[in-house]
């Protein structure tokens, strides 16, 4: 096994093994910059890996990111999708219409991508990708954003087509077995509920906050009494990372806040306290945990860590940080992030990115850095320098108040 990964990712190639020594020497780690400088370079290093793909088949998409096996990779529409959005606030936040342009080339190439039956293929969209529930359920999140903030209505309703699909491909206890990665239920699905429930209360759609909930109401059933999620792996018998862990409970999070369902919220809230009694010291967690939250294994899952902190700030944004333990373990997070992140001013792949795991050889992403990495670290460093919701919806209710037309 070790053989075949030295060969994979050739780690012994110049480029390779400076970036290896950038990321190892203690005195090359960094200090945290001002947070203005790190969104700075996150979002240039956004830009780049969607510079990559012009002239390409997929241009206008945002490259998956660069690995040491493969360098920069295809574009990626799941993760492109969501970070529409991003994209969106920051412009808001710096006044940069650069990244309002940008948002909106993704969006035609997501919109050029969409199947008659209102799905999207999975993977990198190449010919013959099956789509997939998660997948798609991201790329509506991106869709909700453009007409949100955008006003467009070509978006809005392939957002609907979408959501249609995904209600089809729903079992009766609304778990989803079909469409799925790897053939297997996810309760990290919830993440894609969330799309539906956003969907239903902009266009007033029962039928699609029915079908949020009812995968809701089938993800609490995978939650133990400790908080933690069964069947939210990537692969069946391994433990999530706190990737997938994050997926989960952001899911519950947002759509007990957006529907005024208090079960979700009170799950969100079980697993958002255990892990704040798991963080070390330095603001790390580990990269994956078991039923037992006993860490499994010795690296941390940086985006993982960034999408828990979102979810931390998210209960202080909603006035259910009562004692201030999420604030607190919020800005412990960002420290521990912003010493990970890498500003070496090179402008290479490297530069302004982040990486899937600590150390660079860690479970998750190996070797790689991934676009949905920068996403929610640039997401943490926007929530905190403006304070707002990402996604932040004008039209569905935010902040803790439930959506409207579907209030009990």
């Amino acid at each position: 096994m070790f053989w075949d990964a030295w060969c994979r990712y050739r780690p012994w190639r110049p480029d390779h093994l400076r970036l290896l020594g950038r990321h190892i020497l203690p005195s090359r780690n960094g200090v945290p910059q001002d947070d203005r400088v790190h969104l700075k370079a996150v979002l240039d290093w956004v830009r780049r890996a969607q510079d990559v793909r012009r002239g390409l088949p997929d241009q206008g998409g945002m490259s998956a990111g660069w690995s040491f096996e493969d360098g920069w990779l295809p574009s990626y529409p799941e993760t492109s999708g969501y970070l529409v959005e991003t994209l969106l606030v920051a412009a808001g936040v710096l006044n940069d219409t650069d990244l309002v342009c940008r948002a909106g080339e993704i969006l035609d190439w997501e919109l050029s991508l969409q199947q008659q039956d209102g799905a999207f293929p999975g993977h990198f969209g190449e010919a013959g990708s099956r789509p997939v529930i998660f997948n798609t359920g991201q790329i509506v999140h991106g869709l909700l954003a453009g007409y949100g903030h955008l006003e467009r209505t070509d978006c809005l309703e392939a957002a609907v087509r979408a959501c249609r699909w995904m209600v089809a491909s729903q079992d009766g206890d609304g778990c989803w077995r079909r469409n799925v990665h790897n053939g297997v239920p996810h309760t990290y699905n919830t993440r894609a509920a969330w799309a539906l429930a956003r969907t239903g209360c902009v266009t007033g759609e029962k039928d699609l906050v029915r079908a949020a909930e009812k995968n809701l109401d089938w993800a609490l059933g995978q939650q133990n009494s400790e908080g933690w999620f069964h069947a939210n792996a990537f692969v069946p018998g391994r433990p999530p990372f706190t990737h997938t862990i994050a997926y989960a409970v952001r899911g519950l999070q947002e759509s007990g806040l957006l529907l005024g369902r208090d079960r979700y919220v009170a799950a969100a809230l079980r697993t958002s306290t255990v892990l704040v009694s798991l963080q070390k010291k330095d603001g790390s967690l580990a990269g994956a945990y078991d039923p037992q939250w006993r860490p499994r294994g010795r690296y941390v899952c940086l985006t993982g860590l960034a999408q828990i902190a979102i979810i931390w700030k998210r209960w202080v944004q909603t006035g259910l940080d009562h004692d201030g333990r999420f604030a607190q373990a919020f800005h412990r997070a960002l420290g521990y992030l912003k010493r990970r992140h890498r500003l070496t001013g090179s402008g290479g792949p490297e530069d302004g990115a982040v990486a899937g795991s600590y150390p660079l050889w860690g479970a998750y992403s190996r070797f790689e850095f991934p676009n949905w990495a920068a996403k929610f670290f640039a997401d943490v460093l926007l929530m905190k320098m403006a304070d707002r919701a990402i996604p932040s919806d004008p039209q569905a209710t935010q902040g803790g108040s439930p959506c409207p037309v579907f209030a009990s």
